[in-house]
Order: C-alpha cells, then structure tokens, then sequence
C-alpha cells in the first residue's frame, strides 16, 4: 500500500491549504463563535468551496462531481482541521454523500447529488440517541402505517442538523434498521440548535408521528446496517484527516513558541526535557499520518478489512491529537489557557471531533471484540 501523493492530489493539497489559509482561517471561527452565528458556518464560503469542487470530490461525474476519491476528500479535511474551518463539509458532502452514491437510487441520485455537490442543499446523519456513539443501540421506532411508516424517538449531537434541508434518520424496522430521508419541515418534526463544546452547532431532533412514504426509504427496508458500514467508515476516517491537520497545526505553533520564549535566559526549547516532549509527539504524529493515509487508501481500494483500519485510524488520531492539544497548553505555560492564544480553540475541537462516530474507547472495544476477545 502506498501512501504517497500522486501529482494530482498534490495539486489539491497546495490549493486547499491556500484557500482555507486565506477564506477560512480560525478567525473566521473566533467571529462565528463571538456572534453566536446562529448558523455555524459561513454561506458564502461554503458556495466558494462547491465553486472550487471541494463540496463534490466524492460525487461521480455522472452526477457533476469531480470523483476524486477518499484521499482527496481527507486532504481537503486536514486542511480544514489545520484552519478550525467550519463547515457542513463531513454531513453533506462526506456522510450524505457516500450513502447516497452507494445505496440511494437513480432518482434519489439524481435529485440530491448535484444539489450537494453545488452547495445548494445540506444533509445531515441522525443516528446517536445518547451521549455517547452507539449505533447498536437505536431506539427511534418506524412503524408500518398506510403505505408507508411513522417515525417515533428522537435523536441527540445531529452535525448541522439544525440547518440542514434533510434528515437522514436511522430507525429499527421490526428487528432490522433502515435508513430514512425526511425533509426538515416534515410535519411532526422538532429541530433544537444546540451549541457544542467547539462553538458549532448541532441538533436535538424529536419525531413524533412522523410520516414518510416508501419513496423515502434509502436503498432497502432492513439496509440499515450495511448503509451505516458504508457511511461511518467514510466518516470517520475523514474526521481522522481533520484531526490530524488539528494537531499539526498546533504542533507547528508549539514548536514555534519553543524557539521563541526565553526563561533563565534561555531559549525554552534548548531544554532536553521540553525537547523530549516534542520529540514523542513528532513520532506520534507520523504514525498518525500513516494510519490516516492508510485509512484512506483503504477506502479508495475497496479493502475487505478497511472498515478495521479505518477504526484504528480513528483510534489511533482521537489519542494522539488529545496529546498534542493538550501537550501544547502545557508547553504554553499559563498563556496556554488563555483565549488569547488559539490553542484552547483547537483542543476543543479536537475533543469534539475525537467523540463523534466513536471515541478511541469504543474503536480499540470494537477491534478487541472482532478478534474475539
């Protein structure tokens, strides 16, 4: 397996990390957050990034996408993370997507794939019921009703959920799951914007009695569990690249403060004990990297054991960009927990993004379980 850039994902890379240096940096995040957006994101550059094929880098071109692949969509992710840019890119043009390409019919990628790749519609993924990721233990009922089902429960930490034009909604079906699509305004539908620990935003969403026909069902009844395999691997893997760029970027701001700040005199990163620290995290991140890019090669080649390396991945990234967050709040002495400094910034996001599809907990349970333990 290679895990080196050909010429064209390099190109990306260089274009991305230009744009979001310069469109999306994290003050653009700080303004967000002071203003308590009440959208999360900026709508002018999410139209800026389907302008430039970010929104459609996983859509075939069939359907007006540039189909370049999970590499690409994990590039433009790292690229993201090292800039704390929010956008609705991981539930409409990654979870949406993925579902929508490989289980979603003809009309159903017809009508919302070029949408999305356009920036003109938002999806988000309602799964999680509780406060921590368990897609085992799903609780929100659909029961056959006249030609079609009635939804009943609710569903907690919808990514952009409070903005998105539909709802992609994980149910049981007798003792089966099945993946539903509900517009936002369906009748019986109860969206809460909740605010999260990054200052972005998220949903409580309540159905009650709500209705949908069988035209809304994506792929089968009972596909539930072969839609969530698709649609969790692709996402988490690329929150694994977002949190690689997260933790490099605050890699490269430590390292700069070690050269810079003297105490005693000294430059503090002539000391062996600060050098130590830096050293092991350095390591911790090429190993990083390497499970990312091996994550994403995986998915790109279709490997039968992808969905386990993109777990480790997950794992893997959840611990090492904790360490490098919380590494450099402590090498930053006081002014590390200061809002001052973007460090604080970055370690919030990491933590969110370390618990969304799964902590480094629940994937390394996961991967003990599968190998009999």
């Amino acid at each position: 397996m290679a895990l080196l850039l050909n010429e064209d994902e390099k190109m990306l890379q260089e274009s991305a990390q230009g744009f979001f240096a310069e469109k999306a940096p994290v003050s653009q995040l700080r303004t967000l957050r002071d203003n308590n957006d009440e959208i999360g994101f900026s709508k002018s550059l999410w139209k800026e990034m389907a302008e430039m094929g970010f929104t459609s880098v996983l859509i075939p071109e069939e359907y007006s996408g540039v189909d370049m692949g999970f590499m690409a969509a994990g590039l433009i992710s790292e690229e993201m993370g090292r800039n704390l840019t929010a956008s609705p890119f991981l539930s409409s043009a990654v979870l949406a997507v993925e579902a929508l390409k490989a289980h979603g019919n003809t009309e159903q990628k017809s009508k919302h794939l070029p949408s999305i790749g356009a920036g003109k519609t938002l999806f988000a993924l309602a799964i999680d019921e509780s406060n921590k990721h368990n897609p085992a233990e799903i609780s929100l009922t659909a029961t056959p009703s006249g030609n079609g089902f009635k939804l009943n429960g609710y569903k907690t930490m919808v990514v952009d959920g409070h903005v998105a034009n539909h709802i992609m909604v994980i149910a049981k079906t007798d003792e089966s799951m099945s993946v539903f699509i509900v517009p936002n305004e369906t009748k019986g539908v109860e969206i809460e914007r909740t605010i999260m620990a990054d200052s972005r935003n998220a949903a409580r969403i309540s159905f009650d009695d709500v209705e949908v026909t069988g035209e809304q069902i994506l792929g089968n009844v009972g596909d539930g569990d072969k839609i969530l395999d698709t649609v969790l691997n692709a996402g988490r893997a690329i929150l694994a690249a977002e949190m690689l760029g997260a933790s490099s970027q605050v890699f490269e701001h430590t390292n700069t403060y070690l050269r810079e700040r003297k105490q005693f005199g000294k430059i503090i990163g002539e000391f062996q004990a600060l050098q130590h620290r830096a050293s092991h995290l350095y390591c911790e991140l090429e190993l990083a990297r390497s499970a990312v890019f091996s994550a994403l090669t995986a998915l790109d080649d279709g490997a039968d054991n992808a969905g386990a390396i993109v777990g480790m991945a997950k794992a893997k990234l959840g611990s090492v960009a904790k360490l490098a967050a919380l590494e450099a709040v402590q090498l930053h002495g006081g002014m590390g927990m200061t809002d001052e400094l973007d460090i604080g910034l970055y370690l919030k996001r990491i933590r969110v993004a370390q618990e969304l599809l799964g902590d480094s907990d629940f994937h390394l349970e996961q991967s003990a379980r599968h190998k009999g333990y």
